[in-house]
């Protein structure tokens, strides 16, 4: 698709809006529940706080935060201690969130649909990147830390 913005939101806003249709379309496919309710509140606040608290350390060192940019730091502390993407992961709880409001099924195969996307159209490659761009540095974050947890 030609003009098409390949950004991850883009990507996390469409298996949102996927979950609220086909929750609108088939409602007698999803069940929601108090407990489901409850937790996909918890990945919610989970997701916005990994989002913000890995957008400060882009802005503490100054790299892009966007996808396929050369970046200009490594960053290895904060949430990049946990998770190689935390961002990316967070757009994967928002999206389970979402699903588990809904009490939809079909939405948590659409949050693993969209992990793997994000896994193989964004995250692979600027691992790639980083090794290109910081070399034996990188190698040794990539060695020692785990891409998703």
């Amino acid at each position: 698709m030609r003009g098409f913005p390949d950004l991850p939101p883009i990507w996390w806003l469409g298996s949102v809006l996927a979950i609220h249709g086909f929750s609108r379309l088939a409602p007698g496919l999803h069940s929601p529940n108090v407990f489901f309710d409850r937790v996909s509140w918890v990945l919610l606040a989970a997701a916005l706080f990994l989002i913000l608290w890995s957008g400060v350390w882009f802005w503490r060192k100054k790299t892009p935060i966007e996808p396929h940019h050369v970046p200009r730091a490594l960053i290895v502390e904060g949430p990049y201690k946990l998770s190689r993407n935390p961002i990316y992961l967070a757009l994967v709880l928002l999206t389970l969130a979402s699903a588990l409001g809904q009490g939809s099924l079909l939405g948590v195969a659409l949050a693993v649909g969209l992990w793997a996307v994000l896994d193989r159209r964004f995250a692979a490659v600027e691992e790639a990147l980083l090794q290109r761009t910081f070399g034996a540095e990188a190698d040794a974050y990539l060695a020692k830390s785990r891409r998703w947890l």
